[in-house]
């Protein structure tokens, strides 16, 4: 007979399969050929140091050139390093994928940079979410005892309606990301909700990153930034990204229970951390 405590250690057993998998990937990515620095310019230098992730646009910029002379020899590597780095930081909850979003941007274009994020942000919290209902439940509670019980108690008024509660704490987080899908597992939130909520609901902020990304991808100098072919794109990105955080915060009004306070929360996709 199988248990829930056998099938989670079944899910466990292939999540570490799935991460042997990124680390072969990782050391493939590395051994492939790179391009001589003579080829690439300033962009990248190998006496430099290793490829590290992002930590500020112009080291974003740098990465996305240097990966974008790279991928057109070796397309297959970048896309299998790119998610090997994705899956990675989703599944440690390690903040900063907003930087991967633009990046995808610049790398596979605005519609394939947004399929390739959505889903591997669902599938990188997911990850999170297995590791933190095998070993992590009791360190979070232990650390962070008021933020779980605000939210458990959150969920709890909302169990009849618990899909669109995931959503709305996705599109105007009362807590950042990283934390719900560590403490999701002791909400008792089941798994498939769990997903699908990440899923639709971080579309609209990852819509607006990659389709930055593939903007200023194509952007050579600080004047076309601010052009008005530019900010109108941008624009209607935000207007866009917007229907869907006005839909279900309508729906909210009529059919969640919150507190004045939380109703009053705005979009901050911009700023919260994945």
């Amino acid at each position: 007979m199988v248990t829930k405590r056998s099938w989670q250690w079944c899910l466990l057993h292939l999540l570490c399969e799935d991460c042997q998998l990124l680390a072969r990937s990782m050391v493939i990515c590395a051994l492939a050929p790179v391009p001589s620095s003579d080829a690439l310019g300033t962009v990248f230098n190998p006496a430099s140091g290793s490829l590290k992730f992002p930590s500020d646009l112009e080291e974003l910029r740098e990465l996305a050139e240097f990966l974008q002379y790279y991928k057109q020899e070796h397309q297959s590597y970048v896309l299998l390093l790119f998610c090997a780095a994705y899956l990675y930081k989703q599944s440690f909850a390690i903040p900063g994928s907003s930087f991967l979003n633009i990046l995808a941007g610049a790398l596979f274009g605005p519609w394939m940079g947004l399929l390739l994020c959505s889903a591997l942000t669902s599938v990188g919290a997911t990850c999170c979410y297995l590791l933190s209902g095998a070993f992590g439940k009791q360190f979070v509670v232990y650390w962070f005892p008021d933020k779980v019980a605000m939210l458990q108690r959150k969920v709890e008024e909302n169990r009849s309606c618990l899909f669109f509660f995931l959503l709305f704490l996705r599109l105007f987080p009362m807590t950042p990301n990283w934390f719900l899908n560590l403490a999701s597992p002791i909400l008792n939130i089941p798994v498939s909700q769990f997903f699908f909520s990440v899923l639709i609901g971080l579309i609209p902020y990852n819509f607006i990153c990659v389709q930055t990304g593939a903007i200023l991808s194509q952007i050579t100098s600080l004047d076309a930034i601010f052009s008005w072919g530019t900010l109108l794109k941008l624009l209607a990105i935000a207007m866009v990204a917007l229907i869907p955080g006005t839909l279900i915060k309508k729906f909210s009004q009529t059919h969640l229970k919150l507190d004045e306070k939380d109703q009053s929360v705005r979009l901050l996709n911009g700023k919260k951390s994945t």
